[in-house]
């Protein structure tokens, strides 16, 4: 590129979006990249601060911003995404669909650290809706060596960078425990709050019992269920270290691989995760997915549903960041919980 005196530009084409700020009512640019400049604009131009400008020249060993966004973008991903056309340098990507946002963070890093170039993107491991906003990227001068571009293609690798799992369309079991609820003692409050949150990933509840605490039963109809082809099964209650509290006892005796009985998650300590021997999740939890706003629920339920498997290290890695705070008014997942696992 080569830069002139604006007065001079009449007829020359530019090679980068012209900001215009008008506070309280517009950003955004005022001319685009290619606008041929005619005497009219030398005005407009002036008034938002350019007395000089920058035209093209052709240098075949340079990227022009827009050129550079498009080689970022393609170190992203593609699938189950969609992105807008460079503004001002930018290209931004969405989700066309929900799912499971996931970010390789340490190749990431590794790409910001280049320098003169760079991608930010939402939090990893969360949900998102179809349209959601996903990342922004650009690189910082107007252009850039190639050589700098491909450095970061090999920095990356040949695997993007990010990725939206969809969410699969999952039919769950749902074992309701208890000897006041199996009684009629009292209501079962539980259930339709969880077919709610449910519902919210779009799963469907295909069976369910109540059932007293006896942890034999419990056990017979969890392989019950299994038997019959559900995805999940969910047990809800007895999920404290009382002794009286059978529902654990009853997962593990239904020939399934325990993941863990705990999380360093508040709400949401009582959580126990397991796996059946082709893959299908058995969970038990604890009371407080009854109550709180947001719990271990909230932050293991997206990888489920995305068919993302949980090991030991992730559940370990929540407890940074693992406190909820009980905000009067809920933001999650725009807050702090959850945030240090990922």
């Amino acid at each position: 590129m080569k830069k002139i005196r604006t007065i001079d530009a009449v007829g020359q084409v530019l090679c980068h979006d012209i900001t215009q700020i008008i506070p309280g009512k517009f950003k955004g640019p005022v001319f685009k990249k290619g606008h041929i400049i005619e005497e009219k604009d030398i005005p407009v131009l002036l008034s938002v601060g350019k007395e000089w400008i920058y035209i093209f020249e052709y240098d075949e060993n340079m990227l022009h911003e827009n050129e550079a966004a498009y080689e970022l973008l393609s170190l992203c991903g593609n699938e189950n995404m969609e992105h807008n056309e460079p503004s001002e340098g930018k290209i931004e990507l969405f989700a066309s669909c929900d799912g499971l946002f996931l970010v390789d963070v340490a190749r990431l890093n590794k790409l910001n650290s280049l320098g003169e170039m760079m991608i930010a993107t939402r939090q990893s491991g969360f949900f998102v809706k179809k349209g959601d906003k996903l990342a922004g990227m650009r690189v910082i001068p107007l252009v850039i060596e190639k050589k700098k571009m491909q450095t970061a293609k090999e920095v990356c690798g040949n695997t993007p960078l990010m990725k939206v799992v969809p969410f699969k369309k999952k039919r769950y079991g749902l074992i309701t425990t208890g000897n006041e609820v199996a009684s009629g003692r009292i209501e079962d409050a539980f259930t339709p709050i969880l077919n709610k949150k449910m519902a919210f990933y779009g799963a469907e509840m295909v069976e369910h019992v109540i059932l007293s605490d006896d942890h034999e039963k419990i056990t017979e109809n969890i392989v019950k269920m299994l038997n019959n082809g559900v995805d999940m099964v969910i047990c809800t209650g007895g999920m404290s270290v009382d002794p009286d509290d059978k529902t654990p006892l009853a997962i593990k005796n239904s020939l399934v691989d325990i993941i863990s009985y705990g999380a360093p998650v508040l709400p949401g300590a009582m959580f126990l995760l397991s796996y059946y021997k082709d893959g299908r999740p058995v969970i038990g939890l604890p009371g407080c997915v009854m109550y709180a706003k947001r719990t271990i629920f909230d932050l293991v339920m997206p990888r489920l549903m995305a068919d993302i498997k949980i090991d030991k290290e992730f559940l370990a890695s929540l407890g940074h960041g693992g406190l909820c705070l009980g905000c009067d008014i809920c933001t999650f997942p725009n807050c702090g919980f959850g945030k240090g696992g990922h």
